[in-house]
């Protein structure tokens, strides 16, 4: 097995539970310095362009490499660039490991530029509508992406907001458009060298940048390209001793990853939010390989066949 740092079992149920992990400041300041020259300046649309030209213009420019879908992630950026320079973090590259395995495959980049309301010449700023990357994917297996931010984000820049445990409710995306402020929902008002590990099925949305500057934000999607069972740190993984009493309960037990798993989001619903209970100890088994493990009685009622 890998000596990289992996991911503790807590780490592993709260991504299960939530659907992103968030590591602040971790990437090192020399090498955000190198990605936002690599990726260019970016000024001004000129008189004659759009913004969107602009964009096109930038994208063109920057120092992003085309990477054909389906290329050994290990092999989809130059040895030595800032990208490169990033993945081969220890913690990064742990991460990946402990969330798709030891040898993933790149889906796609790209480089998310947002633009503050100067840019606009008298048009309108708007936010982008929060959307699921992976409607179409009904999977237990599941990708990642990681948004990394290359400088400070304040609130004023109207970093990408997302709403936590989501990612495992399958929605229209049209219909999840008309959707902009949800109850739980979090920004990204970050340091330099962020990075956000994202399950793709996690509602998201870049947000309107009001601020005096441009906002960069590069995300990187991965598939796994082996199994996803129990590559985190399973040193960190305690027995399950029995089922905790549930509803009616006079103690307060430890944190544990029942507890994680358990703890609803805001936007939970009283009754349909039990159904993302369930999705939860269901993903938790595909990730421990134990087909038996339950959190609080909820699949074994469900799964409860008594013979006659």
């Amino acid at each position: 097995m890998t000596d990289l740092p992996l991911l503790t079992a807590s780490q592993m149920a709260s991504f299960t539970a939530r659907g992103f992990l968030r590591f602040d400041g971790v990437v090192p300041q020399d090498i955000n310095t190198q990605f936002l020259a690599e990726m260019g300046d970016i000024a001004s649309p000129q008189p004659d362009s759009t913004l969107r030209q602009a964009y096109g213009r930038l994208l063109a420019e920057a120092g992003v490499p085309e990477v054909a879908a389906g290329t050994p992630l290990a092999r989809a950026y130059p040895q030595g660039c800032a990208v490169n320079r990033m993945l081969e973090l220890p913690l990064v590259a742990g991460a990946i490991c402990s969330l798709v395995g030891e040898a993933p495959t790149f889906d796609h980049h790209f480089l998310h530029v947002t633009f503050p309301p100067a840019y606009h010449a008298g048009g309108e700023s708007v936010s982008q509508h929060t959307h699921q990357d992976s409607t179409i994917d009904p999977r237990t297996a599941f990708d990642v992406q990681i948004m990394y931010y290359p400088h400070a984000v304040t609130r004023e820049m109207g970093g990408t907001r997302f709403i936590p445990g989501t990612h495992l409710r399958k929605v229209s995306e049209v219909a999840l458009g008309r959707y902009q402020n949800i109850c739980g929902q979090q920004h990204m008002v970050c340091e330099a060298g962020t990075l956000l590990f994202l399950h793709s099925g996690v509602w998201h949305g870049g947000g309107v940048n009001l601020a005096e500057r441009t906002r960069t934000m590069f995300k990187i999607r991965m598939n796994p390209s082996q199994s996803q069972v129990r590559k985190f740190d399973l040193s960190t993984l305690q027995p399950q001793s029995a089922q905790r009493p549930i509803f009616y309960v006079k103690s307060q037990p430890p944190e544990s990853v029942e507890e994680i798993l358990m703890t609803p989001e805001p936007w939970f619903e009283q009754d349909t939010g039990r159904l993302e209970m369930v999705n939860r100890i269901k993903l938790w088994r595909y990730l421990t390989g134990d087909p038996t493990y339950d959190a609080d009685y909820w699949l074994t009622r469900l799964e409860n066949q008594a013979s006659a």
